[in-house]
């Protein structure tokens, strides 16, 4: 067979039986394609050279450079004896031969020499040349170039965020002096640790782990899974659960991904579940439509939603209307807890009529999940079936969500399985959910989330948590006091969390005005709508939470301060409104250059920078 230096780039070996011919023996040998390219010195690429590979059969047969008679005689040995024929032979000087085996053939390789190119012998001697030039030019510059590549890649990869991105780190160093020199009264923000932050910068980023715990989509995961691990067990420790009858999800990426991964796993599309009315102090992601009739959240455009509500008169829930509905609407999924609902929920009348319509009971726990952990507030788990929440609120952790679900044995009562509907005497909602949440609506986890997370956990089964906590609820009444002396209205006239909401109705302010007005002397808090003593929506209050400021070691009588700050504050709306008038150009216009602000503006900065803040050395 003739073998070619072909013009390419690389070198590539086929190995095809021989064919036989109808006259000829068959036999087993193995024909190449051998493809490469070199220059010669004169950087022509040099022509094709042929090449034959015979099959050793003796030493004799080795040294026999006659291979067209060789081939007569033993009707073996040539491959493709073709082109020899074709050339007329050749003597033992025009030739070199080679032998080796392969695949445990002895075989030889024979190259002709052609006098219209180079010899092989010149070529092979040029090119062996160049190749050993090149190795040592290589040898000699590897080790240059390999720390050439270190350095390159600490150039980008080791640079500080100052120096990557002078941009970015500008941005980032306004807004960490817009919380050290401000009041944040957000009831939903918090302040974390120096260590939570260091979990969340840190390499495990890097990781892909879609998946769970000893199930990764990925390898390379050993140390991933246990930190997720050790997350999970201190999640049970945190509310005090045992492993037997609890299972925890610590992988979404917010409360909201919790609540409709429960949705997605436990129901069917337009499936019905029942929360509390966004405007009563609950939240979007159980469902609501706007009065127009929008669907604003994806559990009401997937599923049927409907709301129950408060008594427009005490902002309490209606437990009664509640039950009526339930039992008409018959949802497949009951929600109890909000995002502002300032008093106890009463999770013993919920299991009542969830058990009563056949429903699943759901807590979403986001705003009072760190009271619940300190024991401060009432625990929903004694009973509910799953209970959700966020991450970085009252619990002082990473951005994220949370899933625990019952497991194991259901509880009877009367002889009779609580939740019978599902035909079970044992919960179902481990797989359920944990498909719900990976692969069904999200990817890989945020292991750098998890890992901080873990850490906020673990403070949580301290005592100074729990010194923290009650520090919160402290605060958040001397506040409420605070307000009710100098004649403000809160929704159910006080508070039994974190929270209180202010009604400002009554001092004809709209939420929106006040909120701006705060935000530009330092303070921040956020609107919110309310009912009026016929039901009719209002924009017209305030939520103010005092967890971020408990964490920057606020007492109550530093409150008193922040209640004297908010009161003067809607003294300024109201200034700026009765020249300006309500509507939103004319009355931003007001607050321009106003001196009452800048005054307000600057003892609220003052008063702030008297506190540590977490995380952060100023």
């Amino acid at each position: 067979m003739d073998l070619t230096r072909a013009h390419q780039s690389n070198l590539s070996l086929g190995f095809v039986p021989h064919s036989s011919h109808s006259n000829q023996i068959a036999n087993d040998t193995v024909s190449f394609q051998i493809d490469t390219s070199f220059r010669n010195s004169s950087n022509h690429l040099v022509s094709g050279v042929p090449l034959q590979l015979m099959e050793q059969q003796t030493t004799t047969e080795s040294k026999n450079v006659d291979l067209n008679e060789k081939h007569q005689q033993t009707n073996t040995g040539s491959m493709d004896l073709n082109e020899e024929s074709r050339d007329g032979g050749e003597d033992d000087g025009e030739r070199d031969v080679e032998e080796f085996r392969i695949l445990g053939h002895s075989m030889c390789l024979k190259r002709r020499r052609d006098n219209n190119i180079p010899s092989c012998a010149t070529t092979d001697s040029a090119s062996s040349q160049t190749l050993s030039k090149r190795c040592h030019t290589e040898q000699n510059r590897h080790p240059q170039s390999l720390e050439s590549r270190r350095q390159a890649v600490r150039a980008w990869g080791n640079q500080s965020l100052q120096a990557a991105d002078p941009d970015i780190f500008d941005i980032l160093e306004k807004e960490k002096h817009r919380q050290y020199k401000g009041i944040e009264l957000i009831a939903s923000e918090n302040f974390v640790c120096k260590a939570v932050m260091e979990a969340l910068g840190s390499h495990v980023t890097n990781k892909y782990s879609e998946g769970m715990p000893g199930s990764r989509y990925y390898t390379g995961n050993q140390y991933i899974d246990e930190i997720e691990t050790l997350c999970c067990q201190r999640a049970l420790v945190a509310f005090g659960l045992d492993s037997e009858s609890w299972g925890v999800n610590v992988q979404p990426y917010s409360c909201t991904s919790a609540n409709f991964a429960v949705y997605t796993g436990l129901l069917s599309p337009g499936d019905r579940i029942m929360g509390l009315d966004t405007p009563s102090g609950g939240n979007t992601s159980h469902g609501y439509y706007t009065p127009n009739g929008k669907k604003v959240s994806g559990a009401s455009i997937f599923f049927e939603s409907l709301s129950y509500k408060v008594n427009p008169q005490t902002g309490i829930i209606d437990f009664e209307k509640l039950e009526e509905r339930a039992l008409d609407f018959r949802p497949k999924i009951l929600i109890c807890g909000g995002s502002s609902y300032p008093r106890e929920w009463d999770y013993s009348k919920f299991r009542q009529i969830a058990d009563k319509c056949g429903a699943v009971l759901m807590c979403d726990m986001a705003q009072i999940s760190g009271l619940i952990a300190a024991k401060e507030c009432a625990s929903p788990f004694e009973f509910c079936d799953i209970v959700t929440s966020t991450t970085h609120k009252s619990l002082r952790g990473p951005r994220g969500g949370i899933i625990f679900y019952k497991k194991g044995p259901k509880p009877r009562k009367r002889g009779m399985l609580l939740n019978q509907g599902d035909g079970s005497d044992k919960y179902e909602f481990e797989e359920k959910i944990n498909f719900a949440v990976c692969p069904a609506l999200q990817g890989g986890p945020h292991n750098n989330h998890i890992a901080a997370l873990a850490i906020a956990l673990k403070q949580l089964a301290t005592p100074e948590y729990k010194d923290y906590m009650q520090q919160v609820k402290k605060n958040a009444q001397a506040l409420a006091s605070a307000l009710l002396r100098r004649n403000c209205r809160l929704v159910t006239g006080g508070t039994d969390n974190h929270l209180l909401l202010w009604d400002l109705r009554n001092l004809g302010l709209p939420g929106k005005n006040f909120e701006k007005v705060c935000e530009m002397c330092h303070i921040t808090v956020n609107k919110i709508a309310i009912f009026d003593d016929n039901g009719t929506l209002i924009p017209g209050g305030v939520r103010i939470g005092t967890p971020a400021m408990t964490s920057r070691g606020c007492l109550e009588s530093d409150f008193e301060t922040m209640a004297d700050f908010l009161c003067r504050a809607a003294q300024i709306t109201s200034s700026v409104q009765r020249e300006h008038g309500k509507m939103v150009k004319s009355f931003i216009k007001g607050l321009e250059n106003n001196k009452e602000i800048i005054d307000l503006g600057a003892q609220v900065e003052n008063f702030a920078i008297q506190f540590a803040m977490p995380g952060q050395d100023l």
